[in-house]
């Protein structure tokens, strides 16, 4: 049902160098890009991530309440994202560990301020 998610920039530069690295790891390239808005995906049928600078040209906000969560198949997957998202510069949101019976997840926070979280159910 969700073709893409956008999340807010005020530095491109800097967020398509963290967005690069970090869903590298998950095997996303960047799919669509001009110089305001870069987008990544695994492939072009799946979800994909956006990085933009906002259209009314007003400075981007974090958006309370908002998060984004990328599905990885096992807890490793979820510890190693969560890990290479700090030593990007990212801010840790919720260390990696069980939240329920059969999800496990490890929140974050991007060089932004966006809240986002890897996640594995079973």
């Amino acid at each position: 049902m969700i073709g893409y998610v956008t999340i807010g920039t005020n530095d491109l530069p800097r967020a398509a160098a963290f967005y690069d690295s970090l869903l590298a790891d998950l095997g996303a390239k960047r799919m669509m890009e001009n110089d305001q808005f870069i987008a990544w995906s695994v492939t072009p049928d799946q979800p994909g991530l956006g990085v933009t600078k906002p259209f009314d040209k007003k400075p981007a906000t974090v958006g309370n309440g908002v998060m984004v969560a990328f599905a990885v198949d096992s807890a490793t997957k979820v510890d190693s994202l969560h890990r290479r998202a700090l030593q990007l510069g990212g801010t840790d949101e919720g260390a990696p560990g069980a939240r329920g019976e059969g999800f496990y997840a490890g929140y974050f926070r991007d060089l932004d301020g966006n809240k986002l979280n890897f996640f594995c159910v079973g």
